[in-house]
């Protein structure tokens, strides 16, 4: 009787250890997955005032990387999250304005005072103070960056100005571009509504050198 009982105990010792390590080789590896997937997936983006900010925008066959952001703010409301991208990091606003790099703004719209007219606006008023009032030679380009707004502006859109060596800043509507303006003068006074020595709003331009 008592080898019997020896025997039993032994055989559900070794059935509970089969099914420990049973368990182990399949659990173990699908939680691991997940802590990867996890993981890698909060790399590509942050989140900032409820809004996902991505750290790499790729385009052309360029990596632009986050820079800097911050939130574009009027009599207390949050019109926008923007954020700079860049090739490098880079805190010097009068050089990355100056240069036809790979660069981009992101402007990701958070506030129902964003309409299309509203937005055009505000981008006259940005490039005035970009430009001390001298618009004239880059009104052409101002007036086709302004009728892609036309298209509707709202909360929840995402708003891209990616410049490209030689080709111009492309203006992005929610992924899908809308417009190709190439001039090195309207791109510099574009930027400008953001990083210049008259922007639009001075801690959104600290918040975007990552200062």
């Amino acid at each position: 009787m008592v080898l019997l009982a020896l025997s039993i105990k032994y055989e559900a010792k070794t059935k509970y250890y089969k099914e420990v390590i049973m368990i182990r080789r399949v659990v173990f590896p699908f939680a691991w997955g997940f802590v990867l997937f996890v993981s890698s997936s909060a790399v590509f983006a942050i989140d900032y005032a409820g809004v996902n900010v991505p750290d790499i925008i790729k385009y052309g066959g360029e990596n632009l990387k986050l820079n800097g952001v911050g939130q574009r703010s009027k009599y207390f409301v949050k019109l926008y999250v923007a954020s700079l991208y860049l090739a490098k990091k880079n805190k010097k606003a009068e050089q990355i304005i100056a240069e036809d790099s790979a660069m981009a703004i992101r402007l990701a719209i958070t506030s129902s005072y964003i309409t299309p007219e509203k937005m055009k606006e505000i981008t006259l008023k940005g490039f005035e103070k970009s430009t001390k009032g001298n618009t004239t030679g880059i009104k052409p380009q101002i007036d086709e960056l302004v009728a892609t707004f036309k298209k509707g502006v709202g909360v929840g859109d995402v708003y891209e100005l990616i410049n490209m060596p030689g080709g111009g800043v492309h203006i992005l509507r929610n992924g899908v571009r809308v417009a190709q303006i190439k001039s090195l003068a309207f791109k510099q006074a574009l930027f400008g509504i953001w990083l210049s020595k008259s922007p639009i709003q001075r801690s959104l331009k600290r918040s975007l050198l990552g200062k």
